[in-house]
This record gives C-alpha cells, sequence and structure tokens, in this order.
C-alpha cells in the first residue's frame, strides 16, 4: 500500500533526514521517503500494517520535532 501523507510544522531538513532513516526502518514499511519542501511523506507499507506504522512514525516524528505531525 502506498500513501503520501503531509507533515505540518516539519521545521528542519536534517530533522526530515533523520524522521526518514528512523520511519524506514519500521516493522512492515517497504519504504519511506520525506521531502522537507513539499512537506510530505511518501510511505509504502505492507498490507494491513497502515494504521500501526503511521502511529509508529508519529511517535518517530515527535521525538525528533515535537510540533510536527503527520495528517493523512
Amino acid at each position: 500500500m502506498r500513501k503520501t501523507l503531509t507533515l505540518q510544522n516539519l521545521g528542519c531538513a536534517s530533522c526530515a533526514d533523520k524522521m526518514e532513516r528512523r520511519i524506514s526502518k519500521i516493522d512492515g514499511v517497504i519504504s519511506a521517503s520525506i521531502s522537507f519542501a513539499a512537506q510530505k511523506l511518501f510511505l509504502e507499507v505492507e498490507e494491513g500494517k497502515f494504521e500501526k506504522v503511521v502511529e509508529k512514525a508519529q511517535q518517530v516524528c515527535r521525538k525528533i520535532e515535537p510540533d510536527c505531525r503527520i495528517v493523512y
């Protein structure tokens, strides 16, 4: 399953890079990339794992940048 999600309040490119690397390691993620300029998270996830992956990705984002939110 492929989805494009919006990242709100993503403030720095370095943070986006850290988020991308950590989100890519979440169980069920096939691929993940973040466009800082577009404020988007491009996510490919195994079937049936989307909700859990997004929940864990949100935790990753908040640890790195507390005001950042994933919107879908």
